[in-house]
């Protein structure tokens, strides 16, 4: 429907992932993944508990550290997606899941 296709990271990644790529890499764009939801939809009226903003950062273990300071909490720590990135998510202090994502090609 978006014209978007779907590549398997899930030998990345070490549990099922698909990454989205939503365009071509020299036009603005941005890029995302999905994977199985671990909990259970939604009922109708209880609004979406189904997505995870990751944000594309600099430096993973300073980021860490900010979030823990303000009060964050680790949901899934830091992990490898060998060949690609480091990634990790996080709850604020409303309970919200966040994901970071550092990229890094030498990421094992």
């Amino acid at each position: 429907m978006f014209d978007w296709s779907f590549e398997d990271y899930s030998e990345f990644a070490g549990s099922t992932y698909w990454g989205i790529v939503t365009g071509p890499e020299d036009e603005p764009g941005i890029n995302g993944g999905l994977l199985p939801r671990p909990v259970p939809a939604p009922e109708l009226g209880q609004g979406t508990n189904g997505f995870v903003c990751t944000m594309g950062i600099g430096a993973y273990d300073e980021t860490e550290r900010r979030i823990l300071d303000a009060g964050g909490q680790v949901a899934l720590p830091k992990m490898a997606l060998p060949g690609m990135a480091w990634q990790g998510y996080y709850l604020d202090t409303e309970g919200n899941t966040f994901g970071i994502h550092q990229p890094d090609p030498d990421a094992a």
